[in-house]
């Protein structure tokens, strides 16, 4: 296997190398997969839960996959519930709400879906969207979508890491910044 250029970063005290992957010729990004990384994941819910203190809220929101992880601990950490937006959609979830998004990461469009039980959950509820890494805002654009078709109130969202224009995410509670690669 080929040695992977990667970045180093330092999250919640905890040292990690991320590796870089071209995105599109010219564009390389350094991703954060925290599937299976317990220490982190524990320490990011512990940093990330201190943040929410200051903020009223009933429930935890994400998008289906990587973030899965975060959401489960962070939910721990703040005995708040959490659900989860799924991307394929199963008869079993009845009358879900669907919104599309274009992954930067897959550079495909996806969509995402509220199970019809979750519907009720959140409805007229206060949430806090949380994902592992905002890159273009697609998917948070997404996941606000669906919360407004719930009527749910989004009162702050939330991440690991937030990537490229950093101005742009000065509202994201998060953990630390990654830049963009360019050659």
């Amino acid at each position: 296997m080929a040695t992977r250029e990667t970045y180093s970063i330092e999250i919640a005290g905890i040292k990690r190398e991320l590796r870089l992957f071209e995105i599109k010729p010219g564009l390389r990004i350094a991703i954060l997969n925290i599937l299976g990384d317990t220490e982190l994941v524990q320490a990011c819910a512990r940093e990330l839960g201190k943040k929410l203190k200051k903020f009223e809220y009933d429930l935890l929101v994400t998008a289906e996959a990587k973030s899965i992880p975060l959401a489960h601990a962070l939910s721990v950490e703040t005995k708040k519930p959490y659900v989860i937006l799924r991307k394929t959609y199963k008869p079993y979830m009845g009358d879900a709400l669907k919104a599309e998004t274009l992954s930067i990461t897959t550079g495909q469009p996806q969509v995402l879906i509220l199970d019809e039980k979750d519907r009720e959950l959140i409805q007229n509820k206060k949430v806090v969207i949380l994902d592992d890494v905002i890159s273009t805002g697609s998917t948070l654009q997404g996941m606000r979508m669906i919360l407004d078709k719930a009527s749910a109130s989004v009162v702050a969202e939330a991440a690991i890491l937030t990537e490229g224009d950093r101005a742009e995410w000065m509202h994201i509670l998060s953990l630390g910044h990654l830049p963009l690669f360019t050659d």
